[in-house]
């Protein structure tokens, strides 16, 4: 039996929201939609938790929920902004694992099978970084955890919003018995009412079911709702994303001075970024050195340079340069490296490939 894997599936709440209210607090509490307009057949792509209490939803018709909540504030869509939200989210994540793939802006799964931070414990990691994404983005996210992909993302949308549910080995078992077939991911509407029509409410039902029975309603995704409905789902992460940094970086619950005590930082963090750069075995491909700082006033500045390895000097070097650009005392330090897209065995391989040509 193979180790148990550990994965959580982060998803933002309500994130294209959520990024508005934050910039624009005075839309918190009132019904809130980002989405399109209501004369060009608009829809809106998401909406806030008190719009919510109206009926409305995200992919209903813009005119719709007009009708349902005549006060309700739309904003159109500014994909530019959350993507960037969705870098830094991004950017945190890989704080964590390097394990990382992205569902869409706002989720993706982590697994952090072989991660020693928190003493190797998933919900802890979990905790860390909703916690880390709420202090520096200023948002919230909710997470699952379990032994795979489908357990976790069912698990991320228990305890929604800015909620967690771990579900462990030994719950699997009951966790899924009692869910609705309708929780498997694949299972839309008209598949749930099939499998209705044919007796299966819970995926407890659907197990008593004759794999040839679903078969033939099914096809190929019959072995899918089998294996769902015991828990099991063996789809690794699929990482397809060219790394383009390592960091490490931390708040701090008191601001430091503006000067020594920051110094005094840089050779922790340093031993943690190198750690991350061994493990990574990435090191052949940094290409710079960067250091990003946060004031006080949640400002930020980051300072690169080209050239520099990841050594303690060239980092004190790249601190002087930031700590000058704002004379205030600092929240959060962060060290990293720049990758270079190509790695130099690939380099090596050409002259291989052209030999080829000559035939």
């Amino acid at each position: 039996m193979s180790t148990l894997r550990k994965i959580i599936h982060i998803d933002a709440d309500c994130f294209y929201a959520a990024i508005e209210m934050r910039d624009d607090p005075s839309l918190t509490n009132r019904p809130f939609a980002v989405g399109g307009s209501a004369e060009g057949r608009g829809v809106l792509t998401t909406c806030n938790y008190p719009a919510r209490e109206f009926g409305i939803r995200s992919a209903m018709p813009t005119s719709q929920a007009y009708r349902l909540c005549p006060d309700l504030i739309v904003a159109p869509v500014n994909i530019p902004k959350y993507r960037e939200v969705s870098v830094q989210m991004h950017e945190i994540f890989e704080q964590f694992t390097d394990l990382i793939e992205p569902l869409s802006l706002d989720e993706a799964y982590l697994d952090v099978t072989d991660s020693t931070l928190f003493d190797g414990s998933a919900s802890r990691i979990a905790e860390a970084i909703r916690e880390q994404i709420k202090n520096e983005i200023k948002i919230t996210v909710s997470a699952g955890v379990s032994i795979n992909k489908f357990l976790a993302k069912v698990a991320s949308d228990w305890n929604k919003p800015d909620g967690q549910k771990v579900v462990t080995p030994d719950e699997v078992d009951a966790f899924t018995a009692a869910l609705e077939v309708r929780a498997i991911p694949g299972v839309g509407p008209v598949t749930a009412e099939k499998l209705n029509r044919m007796g299966f409410h819970k995926c407890t039902d659907l197990r008593r079911a004759e794999a040839r029975v679903l078969k033939r309603r099914f096809g190929s995704f019959a072995q899918t709702l089998m294996e769902r409905a015991h828990g099991r789902d063996s789809r690794p992460i699929n990482t397809s994303r060219i790394r383009k940094s390592i960091s490490v970086e931390h708040t701090y619950t008191h601001d430091l001075p503006n000067g020594q005590p920051c110094y005094d930082k840089l050779p922790g963090l340093l031993e943690e970024l190198s750690g991350r750069i061994e493990k990574s075995k990435l090191a052949p491909r940094i290409q710079k050195a960067y250091v990003k700082i946060k004031f006080s006033d949640f400002s930020t500045t980051t300072v690169e340079r080209v050239g520099t390895a990841a050594t303690l000097t060239d980092y004190q070097e790249l601190l002087t340069d930031g700590l000058v650009r704002r004379d205030l005392p600092v929240r959060l330090l962060g060290l990293g490296v720049r990758l270079s897209p190509d790695f130099p065995e690939h380099f090596e391989q050409l002259p291989l490939r052209m030999k080829h040509h000559d035939h």
